[in-house]
């Protein structure tokens, strides 16, 4: 099975640590996120999810510039799938404790899933 997304030209050295950075502060903000839902703060729990739906958001950016992640592959849609579940936490705080722990393990199966896997497209 190939994959959609194109191989391109190594990123810009800058573009590389901007990524390590966006990483770094995405799980810094779900450890936020988790302490504050788990916690029972609400105020807590809006902002680590804002955080992590900003952060999520600027490496969505990052990856489809480097064509790292295509919307079109089962990868792509799960990161818009879990977007949308951190914006859903950020507006619904009091709710947001049941809808953590599904979060983090898709987000642990998908990012671990091969490469076969995350690169899948549903048939046209």
């Amino acid at each position: 099975m190939t994959s959609s997304v194109k191989a391109s030209a190594k990123p810009a050295e800058w573009r590389r640590w901007l990524g390590i950075a966006l990483r770094s502060a995405h799980l810094v903000s779900v450890v936020l996120m988790g302490a504050a839902v788990l916690g029972s703060t609400a105020p807590a729990a809006q902002a680590g999810a804002l955080l992590v739906l900003a952060t999520g958001l600027g490496l969505l950016a990052s990856e489809l510039m480097d064509r790292r992640v295509s919307l079109t592959e089962l990868a792509g849609a799960l990161v818009l799938a879990k977007l949308a579940v951190a914006g859903w936490m950020a507006w619904d705080s009091a709710r947001s404790a049941w809808q953590f722990w599904p979060l983090m393990a898709v987000s642990a199966v998908s990012a671990h899933a091969p490469k076969w896997l995350r690169h899948w497209r549903p048939a046209r």
